[in-house]
């Protein structure tokens, strides 16, 4: 398990004053981009996903370290659920941009699964071109941009760090495994309750998840070469050849948490990391599950809500905060170079 602290001579930049925001307008079939980036003007309380958040809302930028990093979020995920990463890396000069998956994002969860994440690594692309191409920023180096991506998103982030899957893979996966990763299966669709039906759930997933996905065998590999470093969070995996992500692209960082009940660390993250020749581990979490790097975490019911829960003895306060800042190192010693 990787410690928590910083690594010994990371380079820290000084802190900006304020945590600007914007929104670049949807184009085509893509949703819009969320960007965050320095500002020195001050901060107003902005009404954010569930809550007021202080930001810069369309401010002037400051001038930054000359970097943009993506954020690719989870299944159902907004850029509410990453302001406090988004935070820590504008403050150290990053400029950070999130793009909306189209059919798997909170507003619309429709298309979940193979579907969004062959799509997926071509929005990360589109959203590096229009950050790129806005006046805003005129000095980010396009031959250095970071990606960090959670659980769907982590998926993404391992396609754009060298990897290569198949939904047949993935329907594969189901059939063999169904009854230890029936989440990750199934999603938020059914739940094993220990009831009278869970033999049927488990029957009938890997029948429709093989029907729908179990002919095609096309692999997908997208790579875009201004990414030059990459950080994977409880990533679904299990869809993956191992080979593939052996020796990454580029540099590539995990995070796992041993208590994730979504996405089983063995089929998937930490499956990653022990098939890998340097990656690095930026930590596997003991306690932690698989929202433990939603910060703020999302107030959400329901089986999300008991699938993202912070286990008994998560240390949220002092945990991620240090996770967070070991993520920001990471792009420093790749990106800033």
């Amino acid at each position: 398990m990787a410690a928590l602290a910083l690594c010994a001579g990371a380079t820290l930049s000084p802190a900006w004053a304020g945590l600007g925001m914007t929104r670049l307008p949807a184009s085509g079939d893509d949703g819009p981009v969320t960007v965050f980036y320095p500002s020195d003007a001050a901060e107003r309380p902005v009404w954010a996903g569930w809550q007021p958040v202080p930001l810069a809302t369309d401010a002037p930028p400051a001038a930054g370290n000359g970097r943009l990093v993506v954020l690719s979020h989870g299944s159902g995920g907004t850029p509410w659920v990453h302001l406090d990463l988004a935070r820590r890396l504008t403050e150290a000069g990053f400029v950070v941009a999130l793009p909306q998956h189209r059919g798997d994002h909170a507003g619309d969860p429709g298309t979940p699964g193979p579907e969004s994440w062959s799509r997926r690594p071509g929005e990360v692309r589109r959203a590096i071109d229009a950050v790129l191409a806005d006046g805003r920023w005129p000095g980010l180096d396009a031959r250095r941009v970071g990606l960090w991506g959670l659980s769907a998103g982590g998926h993404t982030a391992l396609e754009l760090a060298g990897g290569r899957w198949s939904p047949a893979r993935f329907a594969e996966h189901c059939r063999q495994h169904i009854a230890e990763d029936f989440a990750a299966c199934v999603g938020l669709y059914a739940e094993l309750t220990g009831g009278p039906l869970d033999g049927l759930k488990r029957w009938l997933a890997p029948r429709a998840l093989d029907s729908r996905f179990g002919s095609d065998t096309t692999w997908r590999h997208e790579r875009d070469e201004r990414i030059a470093a990459v950080v994977a969070v409880v990533p679904l995996a299990a869809d993956f050849d191992p080979a593939s992500l052996q020796r990454p692209a580029v540099p590539l960082g995990l995070v796992n948490a041993a208590q994730d009940r979504w996405l089983l660390p063995a089929w998937h993250g930490l499956r990653v990391l022990q098939g890998c020749t340097g990656c690095e581990d930026l930590a596997t979490l003991p306690d932690g599950g698989h929202g433990a790097m939603l910060s703020p975490p999302p107030p959400v019911g329901g089986l999300a809500g008991r699938l993202l829960a912070d286990p008994p003895g998560f240390d949220r306060a002092a945990t991620v905060p240090a996770v967070e800042q070991r993520t920001v190192a990471f792009f420093q010693r790749h990106l800033l170079r």
